[in-house]
């Protein structure tokens, strides 16, 4: 009798698990092609290609003949939200194995039907060829009902020394239209044959309705409908020319109650402090067999409230038909808006029907889901029209919600030697997540104004054990004995939170980047020598010697106002491995000159797409560091526009090269948001290096940077 413990049962990979229908992710048409479904949504980050490609490898097909279908809550599985940089993990691995299994099953229907044994048998572009030209095909068999079942655990993928597809940069099915200028957007397809909508917000989110004056807005030619709720108010109108001109006289003759209930921006990192929260401690090591501390190194981080900034408006249209609502959106996630939309209404979730759409870039919970609400209770005063919103640019900064702010503090105690012995990082902010369909409450902004107003969900934050929120990336990738993670969720949210892209990570990764580089000065050790000796893991060290050797780190030479700096993360300690290193520019003003980075994702489905998610994850997280900060006062946000909110122009674009370690043999990783931290925390340290000033609250802006040496002096 054996000891040897039993090997746990298979279980299906990714998004299959909650949806093991198999129909529902592959169809077979008689014509020549197969219809893939995901769930997961493009928003830019080209992830219709990458699934493409693994369908296409498994079933042994052309890419071409791969129709992706658009993700729609009447026939899609429900995939969750596009979001964390799980899209490759999720539902890149389920329809892997799906389409394993599809072409297992079309297999055996051939074998059946040509009299011979599956393994005789070859495809060749959906093609199944045997001995002595017997051939059949995929789109001969065609048949929905062999897909109408649930998928087995145990299926034989094709091993990574096979694949083809997979690991080649095919162009990006979405390009092409957004090139030429073709209608692709949900802003350009939804034109046509629409009415036009448009909310009054008022002037800060406390504000309550004074007076309502509409007898301007009613005078406004092709004005169909003024639509009050409460404190909801909102025109429809034949044209957007005529839904502006109201709004701008409702906004005139109406008059509001405000009061003052935002914190002070000036002193952001106190506020933050003195909030009551819920405080818990998330992740520690504790090992007593070391030597005693000698003194404490203390340093304290703020990062404000960032916007998501997005250029493209967010937009949405939607269309009753007696109680059934139809939705068109951009959202991250069809299923949890249909959710919150159900909620609102009163309605089950069956009756709503949430069809995605693209739009112009996505980097969180901006505005999407709201705006689909907003187009919803305009189009309930038309049952049969279809009514388009968009916002506007002011609606796009302020009013979707906010990535907020934080305040880190770390503390290092050193021995006598000046090793570290224990490491305490604490983060005070509020949570990052307050997505729809996540509770018993729709968590929209207009259903916070509505006449029977829902309350106002303060948010709360991912398990840390699937990524955090703002606990993100704060549990330290380095081999210290003793470490603690506190988190202080605030309890009050006077400007609403949630998800930005990376969420807690790059301010924790810059933090701790900030602070290993000082340590490392302390220590007379090069920073990279540095990291590397406190790294165990091969992976990670792998990254940061490629990131070095690739920007010549041993040869650099230091010229005056010039600085290189590195930062290391493995993106929520779960998903792909990431080193960067800056080369700043400090002259009249600060430039970041040039990023070399080094990415781990485990198999690469294409790499031109993964590069161009590293690359672009890069250059928002500069904007980030050297720019972005929302503003206000007491009662308001005040960055409206792109004179008060700059983000980084072209011009300030710097160079960006990418190393990418492939390795076809482990799974397919999480990469979007991997570069955020690393790169943040190169900056600081590339600042440093050469103005021989830190700053320790974001962003680094030129004053900022010339305020810490003058102090210095």
């Amino acid at each position: 009798m054996s000891d040897a413990k039993a090997s746990p049962p298979p279980v299906l990979p990714g998004s299959l698990k909650a949806n093991p229908r198999l129909g529902q992710w592959l169809r077979f048409d008689a014509s020549g092609y197969v219809e893939l479904c995901p769930g997961k949504v493009e928003i830019g980050q080209g992830i219709i290609t990458a699934l493409m490609q693994i369908a296409a490898e498994e079933l042994d097909v052309e890419p071409a003949r791969i129709h992706l279908k658009a993700p729609t809550t009447a026939e899609s599985p429900n995939e969750g939200v596009t979001s964390g940089s799980l899209s490759i993990q999720d539902s890149g691995s389920a329809i892997r194995h799906a389409s394993a299994q599809a072409r297992a099953i079309y297999l055996a229907q051939a074998a059946e039907k040509l009299g011979v044994d599956a393994d005789v048998l070859r495809i060749e572009d959906g093609a199944i060829r045997g001995p002595d030209n017997l051939a059949t095909s995929y789109w001969e068999l065609a048949d929905d009902a062999l897909l109408d079942r649930d998928a087995d655990p145990q299926v034989a993928k094709k091993p990574s020394g096979a694949r083809t597809v997979s690991g080649s940069s095919l162009r990006r099915l979405d390009i092409p239209e957004k090139i030429f200028g073709e209608p692709r957007f949900i802003h350009d397809r939804m034109q046509a044959s629409v009415l036009h909508g448009r909310v009054l917000r008022p002037p800060s989110p406390s504000a309550t309705l004074k007076n309502f004056d509409d007898a301007r807005a009613k005078a406004v030619p092709g004005l169909v409908a003024i639509v009050r709720d409460g404190n909801y108010i909102g025109v429809i109108a034949e044209s957007e020319f005529a839904a502006n001109k109201a709004i701008d006289r409702l906004r005139w003759d109406c008059t509001w109650d405000e009061k003052a209930t935002l914190p002070d921006e000036y002193n952001l990192g106190q506020w933050l402090r003195s909030v009551p929260a819920d405080s818990n401690v998330v992740a520690s090591r504790e090992n007593k067999d070391v030597a005693p501390k000698v003194r404490t190194v203390r340093r304290d981080f703020t990062r404000p409230f960032v916007a998501h900034a997005s250029i493209g408006l967010c937009c949405s249209a939607a269309e009753w038909q007696g109680d059934a609502l139809h939705v068109w959106t951009h959202c991250q996630g069809i299923y949890n808006l249909r959710a919150d939309l159900a909620l609102v209404f009163g309605l089950e979730p069956e009756a709503v029907v949430v069809e995605h759409m693209e739009g112009a870039g996505c980097y969180g919970h901006n505005g999407a889901d709201d705006v689909a609400l907003d187009a919803a209770l305009l189009a309930r005063a038309v049952p049969g029209k279809r009514v388009r919103v968009l916002w506007s640019r002011e609606e796009e900064i302020a009013w979707s919600p906010h990535s907020p702010g934080m305040a880190i503090t770390i503390e290092a105690d050193l021995d006598e030697k000046g090793e570290i012995v224990d490491w305490r990082h604490q983060v005070w902010s509020n949570g990052h997540a307050t997505r729809p369909g996540r509770g018993d409450n729709p968590t929209l902004l207009s259903a916070y104004y509505l006449e029977k107003a829902f309350p106002r969900i303060v948010a709360g934050n991912m398990p840390l054990q699937t990524g955090g929120g703002a606990d993100r990336n704060a549990v330290p990738a380095y081999n210290f004995p003793n470490f603690a993670v506190t988190n202080h969720r605030l309890l009050e949210m006077p400007i609403r939170t949630s998800a930005l892209r990376s969420l807690g990570a790059t301010a924790n990764v810059f933090a701790i980047e900030s602070m290993m580089d000082e340590l490392a000065k302390e220590a007379g050790e090069d920073p990279v020598a540095f990291r590397l000796r406190h790294l165990d893991d091969p992976r990670a060290r792998a990254v940061i010697e490629a990131a070095a050797k690739r920007a010549n780190w041993a040869s650099r030479q230091k010229r005056e106002g010039t600085g290189y700096g590195v930062g290391y993360a493995k993106y929520k300690n779960l998903a792909s491995w990431c080193a960067a290193i800056a080369e700043i520019e400090a002259d009249e003003e600060i430039r970041v000159r040039r990023l070399t980075i080094a990415v781990d994702a485990g198999e690469v489905i294409n790499p031109d797409g993964l590069a161009n998610q590293i690359e672009g994850g890069a250059i928002q997280t500069v904007s980030w560091v050297m720019k972005e900060a929302v503003r206000f006062d007491d009662t308001r946000i005040t960055s409206v526009d792109w004179e008060t909110y700059p983000i980084l122009k072209f011009s300030e674009v710097p160079a960006v090269d990418i190393e990418i370690i492939n390795r076809p043999d482990e799974r397919a990783l999480g990469a979007g948001e991997a570069p955020h931290g690393p790169v943040a925390g190169a900056i600081a340290n590339a600042i440093h290096d050469a103005l021989g000033v830190r700053v320790y609250d974001l962003p680094l802006t030129f004053d900022r940077i010339v305020k810490a040496m003058q102090e210095a002096d």
